[in-house]
This record gives C-alpha cells, structure tokens and sequence, in this order.
C-alpha cells in the first residue's frame, strides 16, 4: 500500500524511514543464531532465512516440535515470523510468506498447490500474465507441459516451478562468516604490575597481527578487556592514524592506558579485538625505506596524540582553489585525510600566522610610515605591495562588503613583520581624480595621497 493511501485512511499512522543496514544487521546477526538448528543457514532476500535441517529434526523430537521450538524463541525475543518446512527450498519459501506451515514428505504438489502464483519468486508481469489466462494457483501450473510455459512465459516460470516442486535442485549456500580478529588468553594465576599485562597484550597482538595479515587486513582501532578476579571489566582502546598490523608499534600506544588500569585484586583473563579493520596489502619493510620510516612515524605521531586529545583535534592544512586568503585552506581531520601539496604557481607571499582583520591606527601615507597596532606603535621600515584582491562575487561575505583590498608587507624596525591591507572603495577616501594623479591611478583607484585610511592588520610573518 502506498504510504499516502495508508495516510488517507488512517490519518494518525506512525511511521518512520527504514534503516536497510541497521536491518541487515540484525540479520546477519538472527542467521548467526539460526545455527543451532542447522549447519547452512542462508540469507533469503531481505527479510528471511532459509537453512537445510536434513537429519537435524530427530534431535528435537520431530518437525513439528523443532518448528515449535524456533518460533517460541522468536516469539519469546520479541520477533514476529512465519516459518515453514518443506522438501525444497521453493516450497519452503512459498509456505513461510503465505502463513507457514509443514509439508509432508512426497506431497509438495498437495501442499503448496493452493498457493498463488506469486509464491514461486517470478516477477510481476508474469504473475499478471498467468492470471489473465485463469492459472491463478500453483496447482494450475504443476501438470501443464513445460515446453508451452516457457515459450509463452520464459523459462524462469519453468525453472521456478520445477525448484519448488523438487524437479531440479536449488541447494542452501550459506554465505561465508566475517574474520573475526579476536584473540583471548585465561591465566592460571591473576596478575597486577603493569609489566605482566604489557607481556599478556604483546602475545596476543602477536597472534591479532598473524590473523590480520592472513587475510591481508589491518587495524585501525583495538581494544582490550582485562577481567579481574571480583568479574569487574577494564577497557582499554586505542585508535591507529592509518592501518598497521605491527605488533610492536601497536603495544606502544597501549602503554599509557595500560599503566591508568586499576588491576583490583588481580586480572585473570585478557581479549584483544579490532573492532575496526581496512584491507591493507602485504608491505615492502626492507631496503632502503626512508620515506616509509617516515611515513610509519609521522603515523605513531598522530596516533599518540590522537588517543589523547581525539583524532578529530588534530587537523592538517589542505590547498584550497580560492584567492580569498580566509578561504585558500582547508581544515580536515589529519587521520582521514591525505597530505595534498601546496602549488608551486608563482604568487604573492602569504603570511604564517592569519587571523580575522584587526584595525590599525595610521596618520597618513599609502603605505603608512607608522602605525599603531594592538596598543603598540610601529614604524615601517620596508614596504612591499600593494597587492590587490577582488572579492568572489558569487560569495556574500559580510567581511568582503566594502569592495576591493590591496594588501601590503610591512616590515617594521620594532622586529614584526606584518600583513596590512585597506579598501580602496571604503567610505572615507577621497577622489584621486581631483588628486591630479594620471590616469593609471585614478583607474586602479588607488588612494589619494593625504586622504583618510583605514588600515587593517591581518597576519604576521615569521
């Protein structure tokens, strides 16, 4: 039903969006379940199981009392299904999603044949296609010739009709379980000093590491349980700025946190899990490797510092296409993100240190001989400039309202080297024209000299 329709006639409906992966999720998790009841258990679409019980009834009494037990389970867990048990997967499938139910042996035929064509998993014009000619159920296609079907409707009416009625087979395949990189280790005897759960985590990361590297996966975030002796649980957990599976440099980033843990009156059992894993290919590690030296430091750096302050505290500088000094950079988390290059295009020099434009206090002169800054008077020892910047039309950006900046290097004799500019359009400048300057001027509008200025400091050089 439409949700509008659903709306029209209860106007009240409760709804939400459908989260796919939260459900998948939960899926996965219910197929993971299912195994005690079967060894191949299968996703069915989106919202079923199908698993392959041959020779597993007898252990729980029987079909029916299996059947009872799985659906008590799920009633009891709050999950509401239909399950059925059939011969093949067809008829099993057909059963569960028209009210469920059990089929004895050799009487598929009989047990699913008042079922609407639909059930046999065709698509919907064929299913309208078969209902203008009056074969409305599945017990009106199980005795028809096969050649005539697939000529007027294709073969996949054919091929599913023959899978639900056990004329061809249609085996369970169950889907491949995720690695789970986990390792544990119980102690006969419970530790305390720091020293003997760093020794504990080292064998462990040694045996995550050879998992890992196994399947050509690495870690980004690791956490270890430690229970002590009263069955309290300390957690330690550490995030990686890029994935590694070094045993080593891994336990260096444990050693703070293994240090803060209270050990009570002992611990006794240790696990070690990546929750978070990256596929990272096997590593060239001899021979020459200064930039991967440096690349695996820089790495434990922001790793370090990571686990301290958070990953999303420490930031890295990227290039940005703009002119714009406010908006030639950018500020992504250094963890997840790549270094980029600066352009090497021939260009002004920009400042080290830029900050939001602060007013200065300047007498005369373009560029001013002296000024006052943040309550300091400074005297201009060399200028260099102007440089001008127009404002990106296509950004309202209330800073960038009073038009044009021409920008300046002002060393001064005081020691600071200082990045000023002022707004050629501002209020409070005079006309060059009536000035007498030539006309080169008057078209760049420079300022008058003698004029009123405002002047404004907005980085500083190193």
């Amino acid at each position: 039903m439409a949700l509008a329709d659903a709306r029209a006639i209860c106007p009240d409906l409760a709804t939400r969006a459908a989260d796919l992966a939260r459900e998948a999720a939960v899926l996965a998790s219910l197929r993971r379940w299912a195994s005690r009841y079967a060894p191949m258990v299968a996703t069915d679409g989106v919202d079923g199981l199908m698993a392959d019980i041959s020779g597993v009834p007898h252990l729980f009494g029987g079909e029916a009392d299996l059947r009872g037990d799985l659906q008590a389970r799920l009633d009891r867990a709050g999950l509401h299904a239909a399950t059925a048990i059939a011969e093949t997967r067809g008829a099993a499938h057909a059963l569960a999603r028209h009210g469920g139910g059990i089929v004895a042996d050799g009487q598929l035929a009989v047990g699913i044949g008042h079922l609407p064509v639909t059930a046999l998993r065709v698509d919907h014009a064929t299913a309208e296609a078969l209902s203008r000619v009056g074969l409305a159920c599945i017990a009106d296609l199980a005795h028809l010739p096969r050649a005539p079907l697939a000529r007027r409707f294709g073969q996949g009416l054919v091929l599913r009709l023959d899978q639900a009625l056990g004329q061809r087979d249609e085996p369970v395949v169950a889907e491949p379980d995720a690695p789970h990189f986990g390792v544990r280790m119980t102690l006969p005897d419970p530790i305390g000093l720091q020293s003997d759960v760093m020794a504990g985590l080292a064998r462990l990361l040694d045996r995550l590491c050879a998992k890992l590297a196994a399947t050509h996966m690495a870690a980004r975030r690791v956490r270890l349980e430690l229970r002590r002796v009263d069955k309290g649980l300390v957690v330690v957990e550490i995030g990686l700025a890029r994935a590694m599976r070094d045993p080593i440099r891994i336990a260096a980033l444990f050693a703070k946190g293994v240090d803060e843990v209270d050990s009570g009156y002992g611990i006794d059992a240790l696990r070690l899990t990546a929750t978070v894993v990256e596929a990272l290919a096997p590593e060239q590690i001899g021979g020459g490797g200064s930039a991967i030296r440096h690349e695996d430091a820089l790495s434990d750096l922001l790793s370090s510092v990571g686990n301290r302050i958070g990953f999303d505290r420490v930031l890295r500088l990227l290039p940005a296409t703009s002119l714009i000094p406010e908006r030639s950079f950018l500020l992504a988390p250094a963890v997840y993100s790549e270094p980029e290059p600066m352009s090497h295009s021939s260009g002004s020099l920009r400042p080290i240190t830029l900050f939001p434009p602060e007013p200065a206090t300047v007498a005369s002169g373009t560029p001013p001989t002296s000024f006052r800054w943040r309550r300091m008077r400074f005297t201009t020892l060399r200028a260099t400039g102007p440089e001008r910047i127009t404002p990106e039309w296509w950004f309202d950006d209330p800073a960038w309202r009073s038009g044009l900046r021409d920008y300046w290097r002002i060393e001064t004799q005081e020691g600071p080297r200082l990045w000023l500019f002022v707004t050629p359009q501002a209020p409070g400048w005079s006309n060059p024209e009536a000035q007498g300057w030539p006309a080169s001027a008057r078209a760049q509008n420079w300022p008058a000299p003698g004029s009123a200025q405002n002047w404004y400091v907005q980085g500083e050089f190193a």
